[in-house]
């Protein structure tokens, strides 16, 4: 009886456990919302953060001056295949690219910043093979290239990796090094971009040096990838260096995005741009603020007021200006209620004012 007695005990509690926990889930739901968080704006965030000073900082220097004694080593691994991946704790942009600038001066050198929101691979791909051929015309051993090719900012990507790979050299003695800051940031973390670094990491004619950062990087790779492609000899460099210049592409988690700092980030990459195509998106944001409710400008619009104000020759050169803003997120396409493509810069009108008169100092 005591043993039954104690099982029902046992049952009662059970039940009445199960009681409460459906009572509470059938209680009101909180209306709290993480929108409705008191955030500090991102622009005060970041003057905030720019006044802090960092401590340690002549031994992070002494840290990474250490590794200059490592430069030889890493130059014999690039020159025996092997692909560099340099991992540990703080920012390595400082320590990989005077690296290249000291110890890689005999080969032209590419840099690629992961920690963008975008990165035009193709633009980079283009780069390496015009680098190669120069290369290989001054030490005149091209002769056993097809003369008379199209133009490589029209070929494709498998064309432009075909050139790196290709026999053209029987010493092997023409390189051009790649540097990728941030191999597995934003810009670069989906599968076919790293597709593409992997096959040109094989090349037979590029040297590649990367930093990564992410814990979960790895994932990024199969076997093949790593072991064939890449072919990664792993160097542990930890820094403590602050991320300063990668961090400030990312939004503080503590602030609000604010319009301030969205349009510092889209005037910078305004300015890497060439006068033409800057004219070229202020055609499009003049618009935009003449018509703030409009649904953007039609592509064939843009087109005919480009060419009557010689921003253009053709169709094509406009198309590579929109392929710019679009990788750089500067503007996107949607379709108005007529069915036709348009433009529009997705930044309020406040925002965009201040942009374009950046851009018209």
């Amino acid at each position: 009886m005591e043993s039954n007695d104690l099982e029902e005990e046992e049952f009662g509690f059970s039940r009445n456990y199960f009681l409460a926990k459906e009572l509470c889930s059938s209680s009101k739901k909180s209306a709290r919302k993480v929108s409705d968080i008191n955030l500090v704006d991102e622009q005060e965030l970041r003057e905030a953060y720019a006044k802090l000073e960092f401590k340690h900082e002549k031994e992070i220097n002494n840290l990474v001056n250490s590794y200059q004694k490592s430069y030889a080593e890493w130059v014999f691994m690039l020159r025996c295949g092997f692909g560099l991946l340099m991992y540990g704790f703080g920012s390595k942009k400082v320590l990989i690219e005077d690296f290249a600038s000291t110890a890689l001066t005999d080969y032209s050198v590419v840099v690629i910043n992961g920690y963008l929101q975008s990165v035009n691979l193709k633009q980079v791909t283009v780069t390496l093979a015009e680098l190669l051929m120069e290369q290989l015309k001054t030490q005149r051993k091209l002769d056993n290239h097809p003369k008379n090719q199209q133009p490589l900012n029209t070929q494709s990507m498998d064309e432009l990796i075909s050139f790196l790979d290709g026999p053209h050299l029987e010493g092997g003695d023409s390189f051009v090094c790649v540097v990728v800051n941030n191999i597995d940031g934003p810009a670069l973390r989906d599968s076919e971009s790293q597709q593409y670094l992997a096959r040109l990491a094989a090349c037979s004619h590029i040297l590649m040096v990367a930093s990564t950062d992410h814990v979960n990087a790895p994932l990024l790779w199969n076997k093949k990838m790593v072991h064939t492609e890449f072919n990664w000899y792993w160097y542990h460099v930890p820094t403590y260096a602050p991320y300063k210049v990668e961090g400030i592409f990312f939004p503080p988690i503590l602030a609000h995005s604010g319009s301030a700092q969205t349009v510092k980030t889209a005037s910078i990459v305004l300015q890497s741009l060439t006068p033409n195509a800057q004219k070229v998106f202020k055609v499009v944001a003049d618009h935009q603020l003449a018509n703030p409710d409009g649904e953007g400008m039609p592509l064939n619009n843009l087109y005919t007021v480009c060419r009557e104000r010689f921003l253009v020759s053709s169709q094509i050169t406009l198309n590579a200006h929109l392929t710019e803003f679009k990788d750089h997120e500067l503007v996107k396409t949607r379709r108005n209620s007529d069915g036709e493509d348009c433009l529009y810069i997705p930044l309020t009108s406040d925002a965009l004012q201040k942009l374009v008169h950046e851009i018209n100092q």
